[in-house]
């Protein structure tokens, strides 16, 4: 029993990266027209839906334009997912020390506890992810609106990140990886520059996680064969995945819209800059109304869903206690 619990949590870390690298593998040409739909503002719009946005990525900046930025989030996903699913994991562990089941407010508590983990890793993988995204978009403005869109602010930022695009008339993009923006915010801003919005972040991923995280255990409970045969069919830890996932990305969309515009370090003209969380949503209120806030929130929840409804099901198979040894559950055999 000693060996397995020093051991349970490797393996839940390796399910953890398994799940994130496969999923964002899946779903990440949605999860880059969500960036660009929640970041366009009214009476500059470039993309009416999630396909149009994808349509017009393919065309002006080929196939892999839609992976713009997904090397970033495949180098953090792993410790992203890891932590934010094993501290789950560990923080109801720890509050069911007694003996008896959780409750729901115990259930919550637990999620909140993995949310406010997993910010060490989202809020910079997600700054330089929304910068890199997020380029083709204020590209294309240049392209199709020269005689609105003629300069770029870049919300107080550097000469070197400001230069990443050219305000001719026919811009030349001046493309910079995900080493040179961090390089950049380091010399100029330090640590505290890959964190810009983690209050964003957190108001976002802590309410994530206390929806997610007790509706998934109640659903998947649902599953069960029996009270004496407690296990569940790998499909139906998918599927429990999927709407838990799908409903807590929904509920905290209007938080994802805050935190994306918050991050995004280059604006296109008239577009104006934020001085934090508050005045975010004041000036998103007065100039877009509240429809602004639940831009991209059917693409949150078509990125949401399947990328935790595999990471269930990777804990179900077991690939991580695979890998060290051990045998896992036989999927076969639900």
């Amino acid at each position: 029993m000693a060996q397995q619990q020093q051991i349970s949590l490797p393996a839940k870390l390796i399910n953890g990266g398994i799940a994130g690298m496969v999923g964002v593998t899946c779903v990440f040409p949605i999860d880059l027209a969500k960036t660009r739909l929640q970041n366009q503002r009214s009476g500059q719009q470039l993309y009416k839906n999630m396909m149009d946005c994808l349509i017009k990525t393919v065309k002006s900046e080929g196939y892999f334009g839609m992976y713009r930025g997904a090397a970033v989030n495949l180098t953090l996903v792993t410790p992203e997912k890891a932590i934010k699913l094993a501290a789950n994991d560990f923080f109801r562990h720890q509050l069911s020390k007694d003996g008896g089941r959780l409750t729901v407010v115990k259930e919550m508590l637990a999620g909140c506890c993995a949310g406010m983990c997993q910010v060490i890793v989202t809020t910079p993988m997600e700054m330089l992810k929304i910068q890199l995204q997020d380029a083709g978009r204020l590209a294309a403005q240049q392209r199709v609106m020269p005689s609105v869109v003629t300069t770029l602010k870049m919300a107080g930022t550097s000469a070197v990140l400001r230069r990443s695009y050219n305000t001719t008339p026919a811009p030349q993009v001046m493309r910079m990886s995900a080493i040179q923006i961090t390089r950049e915010l380091l010399r100029t801003k330090g640590v505290t520059g890959l964190y810009r919005g983690l209050g964003a972040t957190l108001m976002r991923d802590i309410p994530f996680s206390v929806v997610y995280f007790p509706l998934f255990a109640h659903l998947h409970q649902l599953g069960q064969h029996s009270s004496e045969d407690p296990s569940v069919p790998f499909y139906w830890s998918f599927t429990s995945g999927c709407l838990a996932g799908s409903i807590a990305a929904v509920a905290v969309s209007p938080c994802d819209v805050v935190k994306t515009r918050l991050q995004s370090l280059k604006k296109g003209a008239n577009e104006e800059t934020y001085n934090g969380v508050v005045d975010c949503i004041g000036k998103i209120l007065r100039k877009e109304g509240p429809g602004a806030f639940l831009k991209g929130a059917s693409c949150r929840a078509l990125v949401i869903a399947p990328l935790f409804g595999i990471a269930q099901v990777v804990y179900f198979v077991g690939v991580g206690e695979f890998l060290l040894g051990y045998t896992p559950y036989n999927i076969c055999s639900a």
